[in-house]
């Protein structure tokens, strides 16, 4: 029994009969009901984002900065159109509607593509090519939808085939999979995304760090699942990629062991939550408060606004100090010299004044003063004193202080002593008597 291939679709052969069909008066109808599905849409979508609280979130791929720019209007706009068109289908001959649902496909299409790449990857360069190409793929494959000529298309390219090893592959099946690979992964990342958004979302401190390791760990895992699902969508069989996984993991066994090593420190830190965003530390002589923890390196900002990367290896094996671990309080302490003949009492109440008018210095531990040392040129005092917001920084908080303390001892004569010394002049033992040494001795 011989079995024919059945033969492929014909495209449009006369395109004016096509286009007569827009001048019929049913066309009147058509475009009244997709009226109708394009301002019921604009109203669910409008009512669906008020309902969620969603009007000041302008990155999210559902509704996006306005409400014709994310996913919702256009899916279900193309929703109400297959229901219209279903309708309209058994009452007038259809034109309209032919048009607008390949359309609305390729909208659809674009706007998913689009809006998760612009959450997912915010900052990368090669996105805007992506999503120019995504348009472009749509648009095209609309056009030949419109046209009859995609089936044609598809056949031609069903036709161009060869052969590798035991496998025999198609131009039309190597399209159809990179199509399915970059939808399956596209998909990943929305999910990965809104996972992401609603972990981290009012999450502070320790309840941040733990979130955005469950949110790094959720997008490595999907985007391993939809890699698997893309590459089976191709046709490659999976089984041939072991001798691949073992060759990786050689290469991180040895050449990409320091980078491996960093990846595991990142999700150690964010585990056990030893370090935590928000936090201010000092690591290697550098202090400042960490910003954001990554797989690989984390990022310390120092109050004079430097920037530094750590790579989170360091942060493991070295000795680190977390100023906010335990308690966000920081004590500093500044120290003043006053003449020998001061009263000490008064000094010590005008210090203790000079600390406790500022906001920044915590009432409870209160400040505190001390006879810290009997110096060369006069009493030594130390003043200290406990803050609650390092991050809002130390030294211009210990200037202020030194200004008050300054003042205060000046409005009531107390002597700040300048470094005093007493020079010895000698004669020198010697047939010369008008040779002398001179000798530095403290008074």
């Amino acid at each position: 029994m011989t079995i024919t291939a059945p033969a492929a679709p014909k495209p449009i052969d006369d395109f004016e009969l096509w286009l007569a069909g827009f001048t019929q008066p049913t066309v009147l109808i058509e475009l009244g009901a997709l009226a109708t599905c394009v301002a019921v849409a604009l109203g669910f979508a409008w009512l669906l984002r008020r309902a969620l609280g969603m009007q000041e979130e302008k990155t999210s791929v559902l509704f996006g900065r306005r409400l014709v720019d994310g996913v919702m209007f256009p899916l279900v706009l193309l929703t109400l159109g297959y229901v219209a068109r279903s309708l309209l289908a058994k009452a007038v001959p259809l034109a309209v509607f032919k048009v607008a649902i390949p359309v609305l496909v390729s909208l659809v299409v674009i706007r998913v593509g689009v809006k998760v790449l612009q959450v997912a990857f915010a900052t990368a360069p090669w996105v805007r090519v992506l999503e120019r190409t995504i348009s472009w793929v749509a648009w095209l494959a609309m056009v030949l939808w419109v046209s009859g000529l995609l089936p044609v298309v598809l056949a031609e390219l069903d036709d161009i085939t060869w052969k590798i090893g035991a496998t025999t592959l198609s131009l039309r099946t190597l399209i159809e999979g990179a199509l399915t690979a970059g939808a399956v992964l596209i998909l990943s990342l929305w999910i990965s995304a809104a996972i992401e958004t609603r972990l981290l979302r009012k999450a502070v401190g320790s309840d941040l760090s733990l979130r955005k390791a469950v949110s790094n760990a959720t997008r490595a895992l999907l985007m391993f699942v939809g890699l698997i699902i893309a590459l089976s969508a191709v046709g490659i069989d999976l089984t041939a990629l072991s001798v691949l996984g073992g060759a990786i993991g050689v290469g991180i066994g040895f050449g990409l062991q320091k980078l491996a090593s960093n990846y595991v420190s990142g999700f150690v830190i964010l585990a056990e939550r030893s370090m935590r965003i928000g936090d201010n530390v000092r690591v290697d002589n550098f202090e400042g408060r960490i910003t954001d923890i990554n797989a690989r390196y984390t990022v310390i900002r120092s109050t004079t606004g430097r920037e530094s990367i750590v790579p989170n290896e360091l942060l493991i094996i070295n000795r680190v100090e977390n100023l906010s671990l335990a308690d966000d309080r920081l004590w500093q302490s500044t120290v003043v010299s006053v003449a020998y003949d001061s009263d000490v009492e008064q000094v010590t109440r005008l210090l203790l004044e000079a600390a406790v008018v500022h906001e920044r210095v915590l009432k409870d531990p209160a400040p505190s003063v001390a006879l810290s040392n009997f110096g060369a040129d006069g009493l030594e005092f130390t003043l200290g004193y406990w803050i609650a917001d390092p991050e809002n920084g130390t030294l211009n908080i210990r200037s202020l202080i030194n200004r008050s303390i300054l003042q205060a001892l000046r409005a009531h004569g107390i002597e700040i002593p300048y470094p005093q010394r007493v020079l010895h002049v000698r004669a020198r033992p010697s047939d010369d008597p008008t040779v002398v040494s001179a000798v530095h001795e403290p008074r």
